[in-house]
């Protein structure tokens, strides 16, 4: 499986911005899909979550309410709407399939990850 990541940028802090993560090699329409960051000098972070269905999701609290992960199965695609950008928002993001259906909130429970697309948010 390959997860292929896009859709960073530079943007203004309030700005919005939304990432893509493509699949190929299997269809991941029966997988939990998921989303982390990594902000420079720190550790990675959990960000989203969303289950095989798209019925549930899973936010940090740093990104509740103004992030949206959602997934189109016909597509094999998710995605992170991003609003209200914040500077502390920039990290490169990685979008992750995890092999179990449901939410997963931590690094260790997903097996492939895509490389990272770059998110900077400036003041």
């Amino acid at each position: 499986v390959q997860l292929q990541a896009s859709g960073g940028g530079l943007v203004q802090a309030g700005g919005s911005l939304r990432l893509s993560c493509a699949a190929s090699g299997r269809t991941l329409s029966r997988n939990g899909m998921a989303w982390f960051r990594q902000a420079p000098g720190k550790e990675r972070e959990f960000v989203a979550t969303i289950d095989w269905n798209g019925g549930n999701t899973r936010y940090a609290d740093s990104v509740k309410g103004r992030f949206t992960i959602s997934r189109d199965n016909a597509k094999n695609a998710v995605y992170l709407q991003m609003n209200n950008l914040k500077p502390e928002d920039t990290a490169v993001y990685s979008c992750a399939a995890s092999v179990m259906p449901g939410l997963v909130t931590v690094a260790s429970g997903y097996h492939y990850w895509g490389q990272g697309t770059l998110v900077t948010v400036s003041s």
